[in-house]
C-alpha cells in the first residue's frame, strides 16, 4: 500500500505520528497527480510544486516545534484540491467558464478558511461543469473530466473533478458542493462516499443571498466514512453572516459506533411506484446494497411518497430557475457575454424571465406541503432510500441523456429528478456505493435522514461501510 491509497484519517495519523512527513505526503501526492491526471482531467490549476513542497516544509517544521507550534488540526500538511465553484486567494477560481478564466479571488470562501484553518494546504482546484450546471462535468476552460473506472464515461457532476480526484488515488478527502445531486451523483458514478449535508449545516459565504437562496450547499466526500465525518466536522458550523446556517456545532469527529441497526426502519422509495424511468440494473443492484443491511437486522420495507411527484418537479423548477438565474443574470449585463454561456445556463435564464410572484408563492407552497409530506413518511421510518441516478455512467461525448429507458427527457437536467426530493426537503442524504454492472460501471444509492439527522445519516452509512468492504476494496484501473 502506498501513501496515496492511504484514507484520509490515516493520512493524519501517519502525519501526527511522525512515521511520515508533510513533505513525502505531498511528494507522493504530486506524484500520483503526474501519473494520472493527464487521463482524467480531474485536477486543474495546480500550483507549482516546488511552491507546495515548502509549503509541506512549513507544516513539518511546525510540528517539530511542539507545543511552540504544532499542528494546526486533524489535516495538518495534507493536500487538498477545492472545487472550482468556491473561491480560493490567489489561486483561478473559474466557476468553468470562459467569463471567469482570469478571475483570482483575494479571498477564501468560509469552507476554504475552515479547511486551511484544520490544516490543510492547498494545491489547486478540481474541475466542475460551467456555473455548477449539469450531472456531466466538461467546460470551455479545461475540457472534460472523465470516469475513473471508464475514461469513455461521464464523471458526473457538478464535483466531477473531486470525485475523480479521490477515487483515483489523487486526493485523500475532497470538498464539493450539492444543489442537483453534485455530491452524490458523481460519488456513485466513481465509487465513493458523497454527502450532502442538511442545508444550513455548512454556511456558504460569500453568497449574494443568504435568505432565499437555501437549495445549494457544500459538503465532504470521502473514500470512508469517517474522512466524511471529520471533513463535515470542519466544514459545519454556524456563522453570523448566514442567518439561516445551524447555530451551535454538533461534533461529526467522534465514533460513529452507537446505531441500533437492528431497530432500525428503512423505506425502500425505489422508483416512485414507476414515475421515475431507470435503467435496467439500478433498482436490483441498490436491492443488494439493502439486503446488506438488512443482513444486520434492519428491516426494510417498500415506501411510497404519497404526493404527487409531479407536483415536487413542477415547483422544483420554479425554484431552480429563480435561483439559477440570479447567479447567471449579472454576467447577462453586457450583451456580448451571452454566445459565451452555455446553452443550459441561458435556458435556465431565459425560462425563469417569465416568473411571476403568483407562480413563486405556489412553488413554496407546494415545496412546504412536500415538506411535511417527508415529515409524516418519518413517523414510519428511520431512513428513507433510493437510487443516487437514473441511467448508468453515459458516453462522455454526450451532453446529457436524452431518453432513460425508452422515455424523453424533457429538460437537460430530468434524468437526474431522483435527486431532488432530499435538496427541496433540505434532509441530510448520503450516496453509498452498492456495486457496478456487467461493464465494471459503479452505481450509489441514497440514504436520507431526518431533519437536521446529519449524525444519524453517516452512522448507517458507517455500519453499511463494514459490510460493503468487496465494493469499496475495488479500486479504479488507474489505482490497481
Amino acid at each position: 500500500m502506498t501513501l496515496t491509497d492511504l484514507s484520509a484519517h490515516q493520512v493524519s495519523a501517519a502525519i501526527h505520528s511522525r512515521k511520515v512527513s508533510c513533505r513525502e505526503v505531498m511528494h507522493a501526492c504530486l506524484t500520483r497527480i503526474e501519473e494520472v491526471n493527464p487521463a482524467c482531467n480531474a485536477i486543474v490549476s495546480l500550483l507549482d510544486g516546488d511552491v507546495l513542497l515548502r509549503q509541506a516544509d512549513e507544516h513539518d517544521q511546525l510540528l517539530a516545534r511542539g507545543k511552540s507550534g504544532g499542528s494546526k488540526g486533524w489535516m495538518h500538511g495534507m493536500p487538498q484540491a477545492i472545487k472550482d465553484m468556491a473561491a480560493t486567494a490567489g489561486i483561478r477560481t473559474t466557476l468553468g467558464s470562459p467569463l471567469l478564466r482570469d478571475h483570482v479571488p483575494k479571498e477564501d470562501g468560509l469552507m476554504v478558511q475552515r479547511m486551511k484553518a484544520a490544516g490543510c494546504i492547498v494545491i489547486g482546484k478540481t474541475n466542475t461543469p460551467e456555473f455548477g450546471l449539469g450531472s456531466h462535468t466538461f467546460n470551455e476552460v479545461f475540457g472534460l473530466t472523465r470516469n475513473a473506472y471508464d475514461p469513455s464515461k461521464s464523471a458526473g457532476g457538478s464535483s466531477g473533478g473531486a470525485a475523480v480526484a479521490l477515487a483515483t488515488r489523487m486526493l485523500p478527502v475532497a470538498d464539493g458542493s450539492d444543489f442537483m445531486g453534485s455530491l452524490r451523483n458523481p460519488a456513485a458514478w466513481n465509487n465513493v462516499f458523497g454527502f450532502r449535508p442538511r442545508r444550513g449545516r455548512v454556511p456558504l459565504w460569500p453568497a449574494q443571498d443568504v435568505w432565499i437562496s437555501q437549495l445549494g450547499t457544500e459538503g465532504p466526500m470521502g473514500r470512508t466514512v469517517k474522512d466524511v465525518a471529520l471533513l463535515l466536522d470542519t466544514q459545519a458550523g454556524y456563522d453570523p453572516r448566514v442567518p439561516l446556517s445551524i447555530a451551535g456545532h454538533e461534533r461529526f469527529d467522534g465514533p460513529l459506533d452507537g446505531l441500533d441497526i437492528k431497530h432500525t426502519r428503512i423505506g425502500w422509495l425505489s422508483d416512485l411506484e414507476g414515475y421515475l424511468p431507470m435503467e435496467p440494473g439500478i433498482l436490483e443492484i441498490c436491492a443488494s446494497g439493502l439486503r446488506r443491511l438488512e443482513s444486520l437486522g434492519c428491516v426494510v420495507q417498500p415506501a411510497s411518497l404519497s404526493y404527487p411527484p409531479e407536483n415536487v418537479w413542477l415547483a422544483w423548477l420554479v425554484w431552480r430557475r429563480l435561483l439559477t438565474s440570479s447567479r447567471i443574470t449579472p454576467f447577462l449585463a453586457d450583451p456580448k457575454n451571452r454566445a459565451l454561456i452555455k446553452p443550459e445556463a441561458l435556458w435556465e435564464y431565459d425560462q425563469a424571465q417569465g416568473l411571476t410572484s403568483p407562480q413563486i408563492l405556489i412553488a413554496s407552497a407546494q415545496r412546504t406541503a412536500f415538506y411535511q409530506q417527508m415529515l409524516a413518511l418519518f413517523e414510519h421510518y428511520d431512513f428513507l432510500a433510493l437510487p443516487t441516478a437514473q441511467v448508468w455512467p453515459f458516453d462522455a461525448r454526450l451532453r446529457w441523456p436524452s431518453h432513460v429507458d425508452g422515455r424523453e427527457m424533457d429538460t437537460y437536467h430530468r434524468w437526474m429528478e431522483v435527486v431532488i426530493y432530499a435538496t427541496l426537503a433540505g434532509l441530510p442524504c448520503i450516496s453509498v456505493p452498492v456495486g457496478f454492472d456487467a461493464a465494471g460501471l459503479p452505481m450509489g444509492m441514497q440514504i436520507i435522514g431526518r431533519p437536521q439527522a446529519d449524525f444519524a445519516v453517516l452512522q448507517i452509512a458507517h455500519v453499511y461501510e463494514q459490510v460493503a468492504q468487496d465494493i469499496l476494496e475495488v479500486a479504479p484501473p488507474a489505482s490497481r
